[in-house]
């Protein structure tokens, strides 16, 4: 249910030590999915997690992701192998499109089967795709071995909920969400911090306890020092009443109608 981000990290090396930290604290927390992507700092970020998993690859689901202007047949394996290369290993868990762009999907999946049947990749994923965006997925050939989709979702950030999260959900479809904090912007609130002092916790850890309270939802939150970690995992004890689920619809109220899909 939760796993540590990296988006950000790599860039400055006097923040390796804390970063590489981070990432070993939630392998020893049992926060075995660590996120990255060839985007993050030009593959800086998955250089940093390949150094970091060195010696605890067989402790960690590994995702990244390639970016869209990579995904031809012959763009996606050449990214694989780069990403392969910075991560330091011979096989990526989970690897995803980062957002749909103008190479047609069809031959996104082909490379990525080709990438499986090399033993490159176990598992492909998308992210950022909206409901039109799967329906169209699923029409092609090898399409239901998507396993997860990856999106924006927080408290602030609710329009999956119309449409998107439920059919995910009832299609069995596993939801990542990304800045299920905000980037931070919404921890000063009210609302939260009352909800965080009735618990005894922290305003992140409510935010947190919230996204995961959904079915078939996984949050990935960036955490950059072993505390972070640390109070990001103390969000799986938080149990939210159901009023202060109705006090977090009256401030953050959920989407009535089908808007655009949101992305950073």
């Amino acid at each position: 249910m939760l796993g540590i981000g990296t988006w950000g990290m790599g860039e400055h090396p006097g923040n390796a030590a804390s970063e590489t930290a981070a990432i070993h604290r939630a392998l020893d927390l049992g926060m075995s999915v660590v996120d990255t992507a060839e985007m993050y700092g030009d593959g800086a970020a998955e250089e940093l997690v390949g150094k970091a998993l060195a010696a605890r690859r067989n402790e960690a689901f590994l995702v990244t992701k390639v970016l869209p202007h990579h995904a031809t047949l012959r763009g996606t394996i050449a990214a694989c192998e780069g990403s392969l290369r910075r991560l330091g290993t011979d096989s990526i868990d989970l690897y995803i499109l980062h957002w749909r762009g103008a190479v047609p999907l069809a031959e996104t999946l082909e490379a990525f089967e080709y990438l499986q049947q090399a033993g490159k990749i176990r598992h492909w994923g998308v992210s950022n795709f909206d409901v039109a965006d799967l329906q169209e997925l699923r029409l092609l050939p090898g399409a239901e071995g998507m396993v997860a989709d990856q999106v924006l979702y927080n408290l602030t950030r609710r329009g999956i909920e119309f449409d998107l999260l439920p059919q995910c959900v009832g299609k069995g479809i596993p939801v990542m969400a990304y800045s299920p904090l905000e980037q931070g912007r919404m921890l000063k609130d009210p609302v939260l911090l009352r909800i965080a002092a009735e618990h005894g916790t922290s305003p992140a850890q409510i935010a947190l306890a919230w996204v995961l309270r959904q079915p078939l939802v996984l949050a990935i939150p960036k955490a950059s020092s072993p505390q972070h970690v640390q109070e990001c995992h103390r969000s799986l004890n938080v149990q939210l009443t159901p009023s202060n689920l109705a006090d977090l619809d009256r401030a953050y109220p959920p989407p009535t109608r089908k808007g655009v899909l949101e992305m950073i």
